[in-house]
């Protein structure tokens, strides 16, 4: 399997996604098309992997305009497809479905609650990084996959191929210190009131690990 992951910045890798691919003896290309304007093929594209970002699906920029219109004909070919963050927004801007601000910022470690068993042996509830203040709209024909106090919309699953999380499963220690070290003033006016050294103190679940394992687990099987 070819595995096609689209990263929108430098500091918000696929993390412990590439656990899984190695696993599995999957091949695996990292596009950074925020820097180089690349963007793979659908016909190459045996599963699409959106990472988050700091852009908006809602951004007029000419790379995020190419970006929907391959997660369009991806969708419609009825591959699998995994959002995270921005990645899940930009599945349900592609839907149809509008992108505004959240609640709240959520930025920092807070859990979020399983919604349906539709997914097997997910956890009732998993300790997850936030890094957002946008949300996405469920699309009409998606499950709430997770939800928290904060926000209702923290993950969707769709059509058996279809999996976004507005919330981050996939990164592991070293990725939280790329990111707070890179976008550490990101974190003033969250609602979880944590601070830098919260967020690198914390312990990862490795329910985290294993939630992501099953959820790509369950989209190609």
């Amino acid at each position: 399997m070819r595995i096609n992951i689209l990263q929108h910045t430098p500091n918000e890798g696929p993390g412990a996604i590439l656990d899984w691919a190695d696993k599995h003896q999957h091949e695996v290309y990292i596009y950074h098309p925020y820097q180089f304007g690349k963007l793979p093929k659908a016909e190459e594209t045996d599963l699409l992997v959106i990472l988050g970002g700091p852009m908006s699906p809602n951004d007029d920029l000419p790379w995020i305009r190419q970006e929907r219109a391959l997660v369009k004909e991806i969708i419609e070919a009825d591959k699998p497809v995994y959002g995270a963050c921005y990645g899940a927004q930009m599945i349900s801007k592609v839907l149809g479905y509008k992108i505004g601000k959240a609640p709240a910022k959520e930025v920092g470690w807070g859990p979020v609650d399983l919604q349906t068993n539709t997914i097997p042996g997910l956890p009732k509830q998993l300790n997850v990084l936030h890094w957002h203040e946008e949300m996405f709209e469920i699309p009409q024909d998606a499950e709430v996959l997770y939800s928290n106090e904060v926000l209702r919309n923290q993950g969707f699953v769709m059509n058996g191929r279809i999996v976004g999380l507005q919330c981050h499963l996939e990164p592991e220690k070293t990725n939280i210190r790329e990111m707070v070290v890179n976008d550490g003033d990101y974190i003033e006016g969250s609602v979880l009131g944590q601070n830098a050294q919260d967020i690198l103190d914390a312990e990862i679940s490795p329910d985290n690990k294993a939630a992501i394992f099953k959820i790509f687990d369950y989209i190609t099987k």
